[in-house]
């Protein structure tokens, strides 16, 4: 549609995640249009993240050392294990603060359409973390689509043989939403997950 280099800009912004090409169109022409703009900054930035970032090596979380600062935080429950699909997840979580223990990011969920199995997935260094006996609860969080509750049904039966209470996070009704639009699914597990007022 653009030539050369505009048009290649717009592309490789589309090429992201969530970015859609009239997305990509806009951050395009927000980066032309805006002398302020400093693009210098963004290009180090781009590229410090590629050097310095790496994956704990405890929990797989992103981090710039070889441990990420809740691994290395003394105030958190070693007792407590939340495993997640994916990086991102630990940072909503945190967002709650309601969590005080540590995380296991497996890297992904079990997939047989994408070609994902366990052997794909960081599920071996999380059998080495419980192996101490340090770890009391692993609470699954896995996303509640069907590549995440396969994950944590393959992790609950892998981990009934260990003397560890295995919980799964509750799903239902989200907060301001309306159950004339929940689908059956969703509303199956809010009943499952009502609790006493």
């Amino acid at each position: 549609m653009y030539d050369g280099i505009v048009q290649e800009l717009i592309d490789e912004f589309g090429r992201l995640p969530g970015i859609g090409p009239k997305s990509a169109q806009r951050i395009t022409f927000h980066i032309l249009q805006t002398p302020t703009f400093d693009v210098a900054r963004l290009a180090e930035l781009l590229t410090d993240v590629r050097e310095r970032v790496r994956f704990c090596e405890v929990c797989g979380n992103v981090s710039e050392q070889d441990r990420c600062a809740i691994c290395r935080d003394p105030r958190r429950n070693p007792a407590l294990i939340c495993v997640v699909e994916d990086a991102k997840d630990v940072s909503a979580i945190e967002r709650t603060r309601e969590f005080r223990g540590l995380y296991h990011v497996l890297g992904g969920a079990i997939s047989p359409i994408a070609g994902v199995g366990p052997d794909d997935l960081r599920i071996t260094q999380l059998m080495s973390r419980l192996a101490d006996g340090t770890v009391q609860e692993v609470i699954l969080a896995t996303n509640p689509n069907l590549e995440g509750e396969a994950t944590a049904s393959y992790l609950s039966r892998l981990l009934t043989t260990m003397q560890i209470t295995v919980s799964r996070l509750a799903s239902g009704l989200p907060v301001g939403g309306d159950l004339e639009y929940a689908d059956e699914v969703t509303l199956g597990r809010a009943f499952e997950g009502r609790r006493t007022l």
